[in-house]
Formats: C-alpha cells, sequence, structure tokens
C-alpha cells in the first residue's frame, strides 16, 4: 500500500509540471488539497497590495480595466489600472502592481511565493496589458492566472458583456505558461434559489475552447463557477470537467459574493464530487467555515 502510495503522488507531481508547468508546481504543498489555498480579493489598491504582501495569503486576485492612475503630476493618460467597475482610476497601474509582486516573489522562500490571478473587465484592457506582463512579470517561475468571463451565464444575465472569447485566446497565446481562468457572467443575489450552469452553458464553452484549440495546447484551465449557482450544477459542471481532463489539468475555482445565496450542503457535495485536488474555493470566510471541509466524514 505504501509503495502504490507513493507512485500516486509521483504521478500527481508529473501531471502538474507536465499540464501546469512550473509555475503553478510552486502551489505543491497543496496537490492534495487545493481548498486550502488561502485568497486575497480585489486587490485594486497600493494599501491592500501592500498588507497582502505581508500577510500568509497564497494568492492575490485583482481587477484591469483601462483608465488613469491618480497623481500628482496631472499625466491623465490611459492605461492598464487596477479597479474594478465603475471605478475609471487607480492609485496603481499594472505595471506597478506587477513590479511589486515580481520583486516580493524575487526575494521569499519558494513556499512563500504568491499566486496572481488577474481579472480583465474588458478586452481592450487585456490586448493593452500583453506587453507589460511580457517584460514585467516571470511567469515561468510564479503562478499567474489570466481570467475573464468569456461567455454569458446564468441566471437571465444580461447587464455584463462578456469578453470576446476569439480575441481573449488569441491574447493569451502571446503570454507563455499562464493558467486560463475562463467563466460565464452571472446574475445572483441574497435571494436567488433557482438557477444553475445548463447543459447549453456548458456545451458553449466546450465548443469555445475546441474551436480555438486551447485543448490541443496543454494549457491548464480553472472554470471560475458562483457558489449558488454551482452548488445546484453538479452534473451538467461534471460533464464539462470530463470532457478536457485527459487531456489537460482541469479545475473549478469556486468564488462568491459577501450576501449570495448558498445551499451549503450541496455546494459541498460539488467539492468533494470533484475532488479537493481539483477545486479551488475563493469565497468569504464565513461560507467556507460552513462548508467544514476539513471533515470529510460529515
Amino acid at each position: 500500500m505504501m509503495r502504490c502510495s507513493i507512485f500516486h503522488r509521483l504521478f500527481l507531481l508529473i501531471d502538474i509540471f507536465f499540464f501546469v508547468g512550473m509555475a503553478d508546481a510552486r502551489l505543491i504543498g497543496h496537490i492534495d488539497n487545493l481548498t486550502d489555498i488561502t485568497w486575497a480579493h480585489a486587490v485594486d489598491s497600493q494599501k491592500y497590495l501592500l498588507e497582502v504582501l505581508n500577510s500568509d495569503i497564497d494568492f492575490i486576485e485583482a481587477d484591469i480595466l483601462l483608465g488613469h492612475v491618480d497623481n500628482d503630476c496631472g499625466d491623465q493618460h490611459i492605461l492598464p489600472i487596477m479597479a474594478h467597475p465603475p471605478a475609471t482610476t487607480s492609485d496603481i497601474s499594472l505595471e506597478s502592481f506587477l513590479t511589486q509582486i515580481q520583486e516580493y516573489n524575487s526575494i521569499v522562500e519558494p513556499n512563500k511565493v504568491k499566486g496572481v490571478k488577474l481579472d480583465f473587465k474588458s478586452i481592450n484592457a487585456l490586448e493593452a496589458s500583453i506587453d507589460i506582463i511580457n517584460s514585467i512579470y516571470n511567469k515561468q517561475s510564479f503562478p499567474t492566472w489570466i481570467n475573464a468571463d468569456i461567455l454569458p451565464g446564468p441566471v437571465n444575465n444580461t447587464e455584463t458583456v462578456p469578453v470576446d472569447p476569439k480575441r481573449f485566446f488569441d491574447a493569451v497565446k502571446q503570454l507563455g505558461p499562464v493558467v486560463l481562468s475562463i467563466g460565464w457572467t452571472t446574475k445572483w443575489s441574497e435571494s436567488s434559489l433557482d438557477g444553475c450552469y445548463t447543459e447549453d452553458h456548458v456545451n458553449e464553452m466546450i465548443s469555445v475552447i475546441k474551436e480555438n484549440h486551447i485543448d490541443k495546447q496543454g494549457i491548464a484551465i480553472t472554470f471560475p463557477v458562483r457558489a449558488g449557482i454551482a452548488a445546484n450544477s453538479l452534473n451538467q459542471l461534471k460533464i464539462l470537467h470530463r470532457a478536457f481532463n485527459n487531456k489537460i489539468n482541469v479545475t473549478f475555482t469556486i468564488w462568491s459574493s459577501a450576501n449570495d445565496a448558498v445551499n451549503v450542503e450541496k455546494l459541498r457535495q460539488f467539492i468533494f464530487t470533484i475532488g479537493l485536488n481539483k477545486v479551488y474555493v475563493d469565497v468569504p470566510a464565513d461560507l467556507k467555515n460552513q462548508l467544514h471541509l476539513d471533515d470529510v466524514s460529515l
């Protein structure tokens, strides 16, 4: 049994290096339980970035759009900044944001390296950021995720316009070793009860990945799914997982807004069915505590 266990772990390590690459292998201490990874969400200011860099957080999630940097120089040219709509200004640019994380990651021990998830709010913001990312950030050594909602999703969401998927894939192909975090626009609230990722949503995602030949390039993918909706969508999302799991490294990243309605029992079932080694959990602390992910007996 011990020999089998050793070989199983060895194959897991090989899988990580082959599918995800050196960057996410930095998270090797979490390969058996991705839910252990901790997150800082919406790190869109200089103050918050410094707080996170001085913390034990594993992954930094931040939003990027085109806008202006607040300064005293009167410089108002448009560039990629760290901000979430409807904001149009920030006290930190993407260039400064990545430079500071690069400097931090370059001097700390490997187990202290922080991953970065860059959430692009428009295709123009992503395309304007390619040269910045390539020139500043060591994606080969440090975990780097590129996130965007590339398809319309539940529930009757017509307010948020998805990022154009073809232009998204064309852009990220220029970045080299990154993880693609690709999902759907969503509409959910504290009063939401019904709604799911339908088979049509899943099939559309499968089609757009195949049409752009992403499944043939060995690029790792994580699908960000909203907690309250994912809890109602186990069977459909299992189809998505099976569609690519033998070709590329596929995971889910569960996220939630602070007041979202979530069926905790069903969400817990989703996580344990897909597997702790296949699901990241980026949700508010009170929801994560309710999931009791450290207790498999519940």
